[in-house]
Order: structure tokens, then sequence, then C-alpha cells
């Protein structure tokens, strides 16, 4: 069953695509540009208006970061901090999480 657009989302699917290539340009994530769109545009699903953000920035030939190589520059990221805060311990769980989450990408 498609769900339908809301009857008080206003906007056309080409001023949405507009809307996600300049967000894509200035470095947002699809994720980044999903919340945008939903706190800022009242836009509930991108998908429900036109088509999904991933496959916009595809057409408009905009880099994608794969779910791994942003998991990755996030565990960096929290190893530094750990290294600093030795007694931050929710961050080294937060590392292992992270781990976690690497692994089950690989077993895909």
């Amino acid at each position: 069953m498609a769900e339908e657009k809301p009857n008080w989302v206003k906007m056309k699917p080409a001023e949405l695509e507009k809307l996600v290539v300049d967000m894509a340009k200035k470095g947002m994530s699809p994720e980044k540009i999903g919340l945008a769109l939903r706190d800022q545009h009242a836009i509930p699903r991108a998908k429900l208006v036109g088509k999904k953000i991933s496959v916009i920035m595809k057409e408009n030939g905009i880099p994608l970061k794969s779910e791994k190589e942003t998991i990755l520059a996030s565990i960096e990221r929290m190893k530094a901090h750990a290294a600093k805060n030795k007694h931050d311990h929710s961050a080294s769980r937060a590392i292992t999480k992270q781990l976690w989450a690497i692994h089950r990408l690989e077993r895909k």
C-alpha cells in the first residue's frame, strides 16, 4: 500500500529536488537533509513528495558517503575524545557499539 502525500504538504517534487541538491552541495548527509526537511520545511518524508533523498543525490551526481565510512569517521572522533578524557567510560562503550555496527555491516 503506497502512502499518499499529506494534504498540508504544499511543496512540489521539483522544489523538493532543488532543496535537497542545495543542502547536499553544502555537505549535508542524507540523514541530516531528512531531518532538516522535517524540522524546517514540514515535510515528513521526502519519498512522499517525490523520490528518496539518496536517489535525488545520485541522479544529480553528488557523491554519497557509505554507511561504513560514516561510522568509521565517528569512531575516529570518539577515539580522540576517549584519549583526552580517560574517565569517560560511556565514550568507550559508544566506541564498542560502533565497532559492533561495523561488524554487522561487514557480515551483510
